[in-house]
């Protein structure tokens, strides 16, 4: 039977809401609208795994006239919001707050990365750590760039340093950040990262991927070294081996390891760039967001690699203290289940540390954890969390976006609660 589209909304529309059953124990979260714009409130039953309600804002107000109007509310699983703090201590007094331990971690790493940005001028000038020279296999760093594109890299390096001056100065002068990046037109993460840089944070090199050419590289050295310097010649060997490329991956290879010009170019001056002078330090630390990664990762699944950047980070004093300190957190948080009887006290113990540890990032955020110690104990002595909200959120994007803009939020309120 054909039904218009309209119908079928309005039948939902009429459909009876299930009668709830009085809730003890919910989690709380918040949920995009319209991303960086509109946000509303997401209530969810913890014990019986289903959605409660839908709130149009996520303002303290509205939050403290819902949990009023249900006093039998137990344990509130939430994130680090504030307003939600502020409303779940005036609307239910007598429940137990939980923060959510994803959260706990996420800003953890955080952190970390706001430290590393400032400090990054000065942990790549660590000298590297000597290893076992292993025979390499494949290249060792990547082909060279054509001039013009060297030249857009500088130009592109000139403006940033520009943007790095005017928002030192600015921040040093007392404006703050938001400020500051209303003024200069950059992004609030990118005017963080530059005020509290010491020095102009370098693009981090990036580390070479591997190339189709690399099973074939001791093929093409036993020939350079033997003279051979004819890349078309080059490829043909190769191609005779099972290589599948182009013959220009071979040229590019070949255009840094030539003794002379090629007798076959054209007699014209090549656009290629000048070779880059040979840094002190040729291998890359990790940028600001790998790092925060590497610490917060349990050090067993760490790569050989990985565990070397770290290992090299930590001739930097105060990298060593950062990285004591945020394993300690790390651990603690992530035995939950296993020794959790005494995590209020190790979280206390944990906290004197952080706060005397003399890095001010780590101070401020352990400062912040002391503001809502009693959601974090919570945390990491029970086994509630945010887990089941999280998920409901991503159902909740799942139907407002096959609704295509047409639901208002009293049909999608509906249709998530209606929903299997």
């Amino acid at each position: 039977m054909p039904v218009s589209g309209d119908t079928i909304l309005r039948l939902v529309r009429l459909l009876p809401e299930p009668t709830p059953s009085t809730p003890t124990i919910i989690g709380v979260d918040d949920w995009a609208m319209k991303k960086r714009l509109r946000y509303g409130t997401i209530i969810i039953d913890l014990q019986r795994h289903r959605p409660i309600d839908l709130l149009p804002d996520r303002t303290a107000e509205t939050v403290i006239v819902w949990l009023e109007s249900r006093p039998g509310i137990e344990i509130v699983a939430r994130g680090r919001s504030t307003e939600y703090r502020r409303a779940i201590t005036i609307g239910a007094r007598n429940a137990v707050q939980i923060a959510d331990r994803w959260h706990l971690l996420h800003n953890t790493r955080q952190m970390v990365e706001r430290w590393a940005a400032g400090a990054h001028a000065r942990l790549r000038r660590l000298p590297e750590l000597s290893s076992p020279k292993a025979t390499k296999t494949c290249r060792t760093k990547a082909f060279g760039r054509l001039r013009s594109d060297a030249d857009v890299a500088a130009e592109r390096r000139t403006r940033r340093l520009t943007q790095y001056d005017d928002v030192r100065r600015r921040y040093l002068a007392g404006e703050a950040i938001v400020a500051i990046s209303r003024a200069t037109g950059l992004s609030p993460t990118t005017v963080r990262k530059f005020a509290y840089a010491d020095a102009f944070p370098e693009r981090a090199v990036r580390a070479t991927a591997s190339s189709i050419i690399d099973p074939y590289l001791p093929l093409l050295r036993s020939r350079l070294a033997n003279g051979c310097e004819n890349g078309l010649q080059l490829w043909r060997e190769c191609r005779d081996l099972g290589y599948g490329g182009s013959a220009s991956q071979i040229h590019r290879w070949l255009q840094d390891h030539r003794t002379a010009p090629s007798k076959h170019a054209p007699h014209r001056t090549v656009d290629t760039a000048p070779p880059a002078p040979a840094t002190q330090n040729p291998v890359s630390i990790p940028s600001p967001k790998k790092f925060a990664w590497l610490i917060v990762k349990a050090p067993e699944r760490r790569s050989i690699e990985e565990a070397n950047a770290i290992l090299r980070i930590s001739q930097d004093r105060d990298a060593v203290i950062l990285i004591r300190v945020v394993r300690r957190f790390v651990d603690l948080v992530r035995r939950v289940g296993t020794k959790a009887h005494d995590a209020g006290p190790a979280f206390d113990d944990w906290l004197r540390g952080a706060k005397r540890c003399g890095l001010r990032p780590v101070e401020t955020f352990a400062a912040g954890l002391q503001h809502d110690g009693d959601a974090v104990r919570a945390a990491l002595e029970t086994c509630w969390s945010s887990a089941q909200v999280e998920g409901q959120v991503n159902k909740l994007k799942l139907l407002k976006r096959s609704m295509y803009g047409r639901g208002n939020l009293e049909l999608l309120r509906r249709r998530l609660i209606l929903a299997p």
